[in-house]
C-alpha cells in the first residue's frame, strides 16, 4: 500500500487535474474576499475634445479679476481712481502661474497672457525680464516679448530701473501700446559717457509707434521740453488717447526774472517754442510742467482733448506761456483738475518778499489781472479740486473751490479730493485706529445719541471751514448748473461707513442736509448717492444692517 501511494506521488499531474486544481483555488480566493467591503470603482468619464481656441478663452476669463488691464476706454476720466492696483496684480499673476503649471498644453496657452501686462517694482525684476528676453533670442526660442501689451514702471526711489535693461523690454516688446513710467528710471546727470542707446530721446522713440494708446512719460534732466519731445513730431501715435507729463523746469526764476513779473519767457519769446505735433485721438492729458513748456502745448494740435489735469511745477499760472494754452484748448475742455490747491498757491504768493512785490508793482504799473479761467474754458462740465482751501480775505463771507475757478456758470459736478486729509485736522474728532465705542460694549452708537446729534448741530459743526468750503460750492450764483458734488476719497468714505466716529457722522449729516436744501446729490468716491438713511445704517452693528 504504501508503495502504490509513493508511486502516486511520484506520477506527474495530469493537465487536467492542473486546471481543476487551479479553478478550486480561484473559487477560495474569491470567497475570502467576499467578506471584504465592495468599494465601487470609479467612474471614468471622458471629456468631449475642447479645441485649444475655447481653453484660450476660458483661461482668459479665469485670468481677470475686477477690470481688464488692457481695456483702454476707461481711466480717461480724473474722477475714476486707478483700477489697477499692485495688490491686485500679484494675485492676478499667482492665478496665471497656477494655470500655466497645469500642463504643458496650458502652459502654452497662458504664456500670452502671464506676460500681456508687466508690473515693475524693483529694478531687480526689470533685469530679469531683460535677461528672459535676452537669452530667448540667444537660443533661438519664440520670444515671450511679443505678448506684452502694458509695461508698467513704479518702483522706489532707490529701486529705479537701469536704462540699459528698459531699452532691452522695448526692443523685444513690438506690440506695446500702454507704456507708464512714473520717476522710476535711473538717470544720472553726473553720467559723462552715457550710453547713446538708452538716452531718453532714443527710449522715446521706441515707445511712440502707431500701435501706442496710453503714455505716461517722464523727463529727468533740464532739456528744453520742445528738444526732449522731439520724436513725437513724426506724428506716428495717431492712435493716442491718454498723454501724462511730468518735467522739470529747465530755467530756475531768478530776482531780474521776479521783478519783471513773469518766470518765464516774454510773449516775443515763444516763437522758437513751437512744434508740429498732431494727435488726433487725444482725449485725456495729465500735465506737470512749467510755463515754458504750456506755451509749446499751446501749439500742438489737439482736436479731441476732453479732460485735463494739470499742475504749474513753476506756478506759473498767470504766466504767458499758460495763458496761450488754455486760450488754444480751452473751449474744448469738459473736465478740468487743478493739481495745486488754494491754500499751496497763495502761500506761494504770499511768501514773495514784500519788496520785490512792490517793486514789480511798479515795474507793470498795475496789478496782474486775474485769470479769466471761466471764460478760456466755457464749455466746462465737471471740475476737480482740493478741499486744502483757505479764506481769502477779499471774501470773507464764503470759500471759493479753487482760487482759479470761484464761479462758472456750466459746471454741473464739482469733485473733491483729500477730504480724510482735512477731517483729520479737526482738533476736537480723535480719529485714530481705536474704535469710538469701545467703552459701550460691541454694540454701536444707538438712535438716542444719533437724536442727541441732531439737537446739536446748531451748537457745534465739526470740520467748520471744511463745511463752509462746500456750502459756498452750493451758492447758485457761484455755480448756477451744479448738481452733483462727488467726495473723491477713499479713505474718508470708509470713515464715514465703517463705524464712524460721532463727529464725522454729524459732518457729514450736515452736508447732506445743506446739499438737499440746493437740491444736489452729495456722492461717494464711487459715484453712489449719500443719504441720511445710510449715514444711519454705517451705525448698525453688521448684523442689524437692513438687506436691500
Amino acid at each position: 500500500m504504501q508503495d502504490c501511494s509513493a508511486h502516486l506521488s511520484d506520477t506527474p499531474m495530469a493537465p487536467r487535474q492542473k486546471r481543476n486544481v487551479r479553478a478550486l483555488l480561484v473559487r477560495i480566493r474569491s470567497k475570502l474576499r467576499r467578506t471584504k467591503i465592495e468599494e465601487p470603482e470609479p467612474v471614468r468619464i471622458r471629456l468631449p475634445f475642447i479645441p485649444p481656441e475655447v481653453w484660450g478663452i476660458i483661461i482668459q476669463h479665469a485670468c481677470l479679476f475686477n477690470h481688464d488691464p488692457l481695456d483702454t476706454s476707461h481711466e480717461l476720466s480724473f474722477l475714476e481712481s486707478p483700477s489697477t492696483q499692485l495688490a491686485t496684480y500679484r494675485a492676478s499673476m499667482a492665478t496665471k502661474k497656477s494655470l500655466s503649471l497645469v500642463s504643458k498644453q496650458w502652459n502654452a496657452l497662458t504664456r500670452s497672457f502671464l506676460y500681456e501686462f508687466v508690473w515693475i517694482s524693483r529694478a531687480a525684476q526689470a533685469k530679469s525680464l531683460a535677461r528672459t528676453l535676452l537669452m530667448e533670442y540667444v537660443e533661438n526660442l519664440p520670444s515671450s516679448g511679443k505678448f506684452i501689451r502694458r509695461l508698467h514702471i513704479e518702483t522706489p526711489a532707490l529701486e529705479r530701473c537701469a536704462p540699459a535693461d528698459l531699452r532691452t523690454i522695448l526692443d523685444y516688446s513690438p506690440h506695446l501700446y500702454i507704456y507708464s513710467d512714473h520717476h522710476s528710471v535711473q538717470r544720472s546727470v553726473y553720467d559723462d559717457s552715457p550710453d547713446p542707446r538708452c538716452s531718453p530721446e532714443e527710449i522715446l522713440k521706441l515707445v511712440v509707434h502707431p500701435k501706442i494708446r496710453r503714455l505716461s512719460w517722464t523727463s529727468y534732466d533740464d532739456v528744453p521740453f520742445e528738444l526732449r519731445m522731439a520724436p513725437l513730431g513724426s506724428n506716428l501715435t495717431t492712435r493716442l488717447e491718454y498723454l501724462e507729463l511730468s518735467s522739470r523746469s529747465p530755467n530756475l526764476p531768478n530776482l531780474s526774472t521776479i521783478l519783471s513779473g513773469s518766470s518765464s519767457s516774454s510773449s516775443s519769446d515763444f516763437g522758437h517754442l513751437q512744434m508740429n505735433v498732431q494727435l488726433p485721438a487725444l482725449r485725456a492729458l495729465k500735465v506737470s510742467l512749467d510755463n515754458n513748456t504750456f506755451a509749446v502745448l499751446a501749439s500742438w494740435d489737439m482736436p479731441n482733448l476732453t479732460n485735463l489735469s494739470v499742475m504749474s511745477s513753476d506756478f506759473s499760472y498767470t504766466g504767458e506761456g499758460f495763458s496761450r494754452f488754455f486760450q488754444a484748448h480751452g473751449a474744448k475742455l469738459t473736465q478740468l483738475e487743478l493739481g495745486h490747491s488754494s491754500s499751496a498757491l497763495e502761500e506761494y504768493y504770499l511768501t514773495t518778499p514784500q519788496h520785490l512785490l512792490v517793486l514789480q508793482q511798479q515795474n507793470q504799473n498795475q496789478q496782474q489781472p486775474a485769470i479769466p479761467l471761466a471764460e478760456w474754458c466755457p464749455n466746462l462740465r465737471e471740475f476737480i479740486c482740493s478741499a486744502d482751501a483757505e479764506w481769502h480775505w477779499q471774501s470773507p463771507d464764503w470759500i471759493a473751490p479753487h482760487i482759479l475757478l470761484p464761479s462758472h456758470p456750466r459746471v454741473e459736478l464739482i469733485g473733491i479730493r483729500d477730504i480724510d486729509t482735512r477731517l483729520l485736522e479737526d482738533p476736537m474728532t480723535p480719529l485714530d485706529a481705536r474704535d469710538p465705542y469701545s467703552g459701550g460694549g460691541p454694540e454701536s452708537m444707538d438712535d438716542k445719541l444719533f437724536d442727541a446729534l441732531i439737537m446739536c448741530d446748531d451748537a457745534d459743526t465739526p470740520c467748520f471751514p471744511l463745511f463752509e468750503q462746500i456750502s459756498s460750492l452750493l451758492r447758485r450764483d457761484a455755480f448756477p448748473a451744479l448738481r452733483f458734488v462727488r467726495d473723491l476719497s477713499a479713505e474718508s468714505h470708509r470713515m464715514r461707513t465703517v463705524r464712524p466716529h460721532p463727529r464725522v457722522l454729524q459732518f457729514w449729516r450736515k452736508v447732506v442736509a445743506r446739499c438737499a436744501e440746493r437740491g444736489v446729490w452729495f456722492e461717494d468716491c464711487t459715484g453712489v448717492n449719500i443719504t441720511q438713511r445710510a449715514l444711519r445704517r454705517a451705525t448698525l452693528p453688521p448684523g442689524d444692517a437692513p438687506s436691500l
